[in-house]
């Protein structure tokens, strides 16, 4: 079983769009059973709430199924367990270092570097762009389920 992690600040936009995305993905290619598929933050802003609403009007509009969840913060546990580690931006890299410490396994990237693109996943919560965060995670995660 492959365990993916997505990462963002706090855990109610972009990576709970991308746990569901992905589990979406995963779902229609008949190979669910093969994963394990969460989300985390990196901060502690938002630990409890659920997905901010705009994320959740996005999901609906584009009918991936999701669920209400509380948002976590990520632990050293998290490193241990899961495969992938993927985070949606540069930001998240940098707070995930002061969890984890160094990346020894290799398990953290970058989403977009999994749509062959270096740059960050569009944040929403500065521009409303829900959108345009929803194609980013879309491309990143046709582009990871492709590759593993």
């Amino acid at each position: 079983m492959k365990k993916i992690l997505f990462i963002c600040h706090g855990n109610i936009c972009r990576s709970p769009m991308a746990e569901f995305v992905m589990k979406q993905l995963v779902s229609q290619a008949g190979r669910a059973d093969e994963f394990e598929i969460a989300s985390a933050a990196v901060s502690t802003e938002e630990i409890g709430n659920d997905i901010y609403p705009p994320a959740k009007r996005m999901l609906a509009a584009k009918g991936v199924p999701f669920g209400r969840r509380a948002a976590r913060q990520m632990t050293r546990e998290d490193y241990a367990y899961y495969d992938y580690i993927v985070c949606m931006d540069q930001s998240n890299l940098r707070w995930m270092r002061y969890i984890i410490g160094e990346d020894a396994d290799n398990k953290v990237s970058l989403m977009m570097a999994w749509a062959g693109k270096s740059r960050d996943v569009a944040d929403p919560w500065y521009t409303g762009d829900f959108a345009r965060a929803y194609d980013d995670i879309l491309e990143g995660c046709q582009g990871l389920l492709k590759q593993i």
